[in-house]
């Protein structure tokens, strides 16, 4: 399949123009999109052609991160596994950036890798990524929400809701992902355009009367 064609950085870069637009608005619309824009319009990323922040996570973070997005996203035969496209060097991009949603989800996702090496070694003497898979799906289990979530295990819960969000947003942001969920995007057409499919104009109710 294409890989993805604009990067995840590149679109951190249009997110900081976006916010500099505003400062070439008249007086009362730039007001008005200062209240919409995210960021500050005098980020390095927008003035600097590399975005300079740096990754937080250590490798024994990034490495239960991997093994955590495989288990929230196992892939198929349609879509490869986060571990294949890179969704948690991605996640460690993300809660690197200097603005204040992105240090919230970094306190959460550090905070609850931290928990859970420490939950897994009160219970089985080792780290998450060290466990057997079915242990890791069990311990999963207890924190996703499915069943109450005893007060012991409220941290795990708050970790891993903010980890499958974000998670499947760095996923399904990939190319290769697309196909799972039945979008094919631009397709060349070859001879002459065949027109509407029939069956689409009979559910759209556009049929000559």
């Amino acid at each position: 399949m294409q890989p993805t064609l604009v990067s995840r950085r590149d679109i951190f870069k249009l997110l900081a123009a976006a916010s500099a637009a505003g400062a070439m608005l008249p007086p009362d619309l730039a007001a008005q999109q200062k209240v919409l824009a995210r960021g500050d319009v005098w980020d390095p990323d927008f003035l600097k052609k590399n975005i300079p922040w740096e990754k937080p996570l250590v490798d024994a973070e990034l490495a239960t991160l991997t093994v955590l997005c495989d288990l929230i996203i196992p892939g198929d035969a349609d879509a490869p596994a986060p571990s294949k496209i890179g969704v948690a060097d991605f996640l460690n991009e993300w809660i690197g950036a200097p603005y204040p949603d992105n240090l919230a989800d970094r306190e959460i996702i550090r905070g609850g890798l931290g928990w859970l090496d420490t939950h897994t070694g009160s219970l089985h003497g080792k780290s998450f990524r060290e466990l057997e898979p079915t242990q890791q799906t069990a311990i999963l289990d207890s924190i996703c929400g499915a069943t109450e979530i005893p007060p012991a295990l409220a941290y795990g819960h708050v970790f891993f809701r903010k980890l499958r969000s974000l998670t499947l947003g760095g996923y399904y942001t990939h190319s290769s992902t697309w196909k799972s969920l039945g979008y094919v995007g631009n397709l060349p057409t070859g001879g002459p355009y065949p027109g509407v499919p029939e069956e689409i104009i009979k559910r759209l109710g556009l049929e000559e009367s």
